[in-house]
């Protein structure tokens, strides 16, 4: 089984504009699905995987609504799990959370960068708070962003600093912090947060990556590729190259996944 913990989707009539958008502010990733739920599912079939998670986010405080009207449709369609977003700023950001936990989506995304916050700013502790009482995952986009210059809203330090504020599961996207290897191996491993490994091919050394998992232990890394801007063969292949055991291997792939969604099978 093969569960893929960060994809990305949009409705329908806007899925070309987010992708040519998205695609020239990256400085020109070449993404490998249209950005629709269907071609999602086209290339999770081409590459094996069984389950999705998609994560959306809110970009401004008058979206999240949409954004989370959006996830619920497409949650638990067949091979997917969605999660919902909020906006920092937005004035409704405490109901809305209650909302996306009465709709049974299983978390909330962040993109520091996109949503221009630091994540250990002291106005994050309530939201924080609030998303820990609800029981539901914390998905934070890590590191560096090709589309933004720096400084970058969610460094280990940053990152560091916010977890105290939680009492549900976090995830660190992209190993912990994209770009930013050796700063996770000293300031991240350890703590209490989960890894996504997205988004490493081609970007993560192999000695890097090999440093994380064994500092880190395979308990706490979860499979996924950030798709459609990096196929989940691809992050496969890096796994691959590492020296792991095939039970960490399946605890990667998917049984962590199984472990946070609170779910026994897909």
């Amino acid at each position: 089984m093969l569960i893929d913990f960060h994809t990305h989707a949009f409705p329908d009539a806007i899925a070309q504009r987010a992708m040519d958008k998205l695609s020239h502010a990256s400085g020109g990733l070449v993404p490998q699905s249209r950005g629709t739920v269907s071609s999602l599912k086209t290339e999770m079939e081409k590459d094996g995987v069984d389950v999705s998670v998609v994560l959306s986010i809110a970009t401004n405080p008058a979206q999240q609504t949409n954004v989370n009207n959006f996830a619920n449709e497409i949650n638990n369609e067949e091979g997917l799990f969605a999660f919902g977003s909020v906006h920092p700023d937005a004035d409704d950001v405490f109901d809305e959370l209650e909302r996306i936990r009465d709709m049974g989506l299983k978390g909330v995304k962040f993109h520091p960068e996109y949503q221009m916050f630091y994540v250990d700013d002291e106005k994050m502790k309530p939201i924080y708070k609030k998303i820990s009482s609800l029981g539901l995952i914390t998905v934070f986009h890590s590191g560096y962003d090709y589309g933004y210059a720096p400084p970058y809203h969610c460094m280990p330090d940053n990152l560091t600093g916010a977890l105290k504020w939680f009492d549900a599961p976090v995830i660190a996207a992209h190993w912990g912090a994209l770009n930013c290897g050796v700063e996770v191996i000293k300031k991240l491993c350890g703590q209490d947060v989960w890894f996504d490994l997205s988004f490493g091919y081609g970007t993560m050394p192999k000695a890097i990556a090999q440093e994380i998992v064994d500092k880190h232990t395979p308990d706490r890394l979860i499979f996924a590729s950030d798709m459609p801007w990096h196929r989940p063969a691809w992050e496969k292949q890096l796994i691959e190259t590492l020296d792991i055991s095939q039970s960490d291997k399946d605890k990667i792939y998917y049984k962590n996944a199984l472990k946070l969604l609170n779910i026994q099978k897909v």
